[in-house]
């Protein structure tokens, strides 16, 4: 009996382990199909409106992932009525406000401010699971958030942290940082639904990001800025619904289910660099020192800070 019960324990340590791996993975990728968002919302600012946008984002997002997610909705039925109301809360934070406000802010905003006020995001994020979750942060964490941060200034002012002393807030910026609040919260909530199937999850709330947004889209359409159906509007929509939502999302919430909140909102310190990256390749932007100077100190700030306090122990008594 105790063999057995020592060989279950076993293997759910292995399971588990497994999981987390995979978690890890996703959060690695997270950060590329979250910049496409930025990447592909910059390129058609002036010629596809903001919430427009948003809209059809995730109304092809919701008819990718209905099929996929419908045994799951017949299965968890009854307790996905009973969560109603906080999928439609997660609808109106992950993809009303982080949707549209992103695209809103990007019109008056530059990239370097947006990434500067997403880079804050791990620690809002980190912060509200310290006060409403009451998670503990350890000084591992702290000097793995610290070294990171340092790092993601270092690509966002060029090598040159005393650009910081000329920062401005402008309303583009405000609308950053209203989605970035939004952002953090969704992140803790969409906690509370870890014991549904991610797929199912993520469907319904971009469906409930679709209804949401239905009626400030069409006030955008009745003011004069009708979403146009061009070459350009068609394959942005469908660039941002692939990746920017599906994609995105569905690594990031399983990240999220698996480790919690707080690592995997470290995470998120990616993104700017990733846009740095992304720039290169499909904008032509130059490759320079100080985007690698960034990257040497990001990647371990994210390993020390997002590192299971196990695996800690056990390399460091390796050492």
């Amino acid at each position: 009996m105790t063999d057995a019960t020592g060989t279950g324990t076993a293997q759910a340590r292995r399971d588990s382990a497994a999981r987390e791996g995979w978690a890890y993975l996703a959060l690695s990728l997270s950060p590329f199909f979250m910049t496409s968002n930025v990447v592909i919302g910059r390129a058609v600012v002036g010629t596809v409106p903001p919430i427009g946008l948003a809209f059809w984002r995730w109304v092809l997002a919701a008819l990718i992932l209905l099929p996929f997610a419908y045994a799951g909705i017949r299965r968890h039925r009854r307790e996905l009525i009973r969560q109603a109301p906080l999928l439609l809360l997660l609808g109106a934070l992950g993809m009303g406000i982080c949707g549209a406000v992103v695209y809103v802010g990007l019109e008056d905003t530059t990239a370097t401010n947006a990434g500067l006020i997403y880079a804050a995001s791990p620690m809002l994020i980190c912060l509200m699971a310290a006060v409403f979750l009451r998670e503990r942060i350890t000084p591992r964490q702290l000097a793995g958030i610290a070294l990171a941060a340092i790092g993601v200034v270092t690509v966002l002012t060029r090598g040159a942290p005393e650009a910081l002393l000329d920062f401005r807030f402008n309303p583009g910026d405000l609308w950053i940082l209203v989605a970035v609040v939004s952002w953090a919260a969704y992140s803790l909530l969409i906690r509370r639904l870890s014991h549904l199937p991610t797929i199912t999850v993520f469907a319904l709330v971009a469906l409930a990001g679709v209804l949401v947004l239905a009626p400030f889209y069409a006030v955008e359409t009745a003011v004069g800025r009708p979403f146009e159906p061009s070459w350009e509007g068609l394959l942005s929509v469908a660039g941002v619904a692939l990746f920017s939502s599906v994609l995105a999302f569905s690594t990031y919430q399983y990240g999220i289910a698996v480790i919690g909140p707080s690592r995997a909102g470290v995470f998120m310190y990616g993104f700017p660099v990733c846009a740095a990256l992304m720039a290169v390749v499909f904008l032509g932007e130059d490759f320079r020192l100080f985007h690698l100077a960034g990257l040497i100190m990001i990647l371990p700030g994210v390993v020390l800070a997002t590192l299971p306090a196990e695996t800690w122990r056990r390399w460091r008594r390796r050492r």
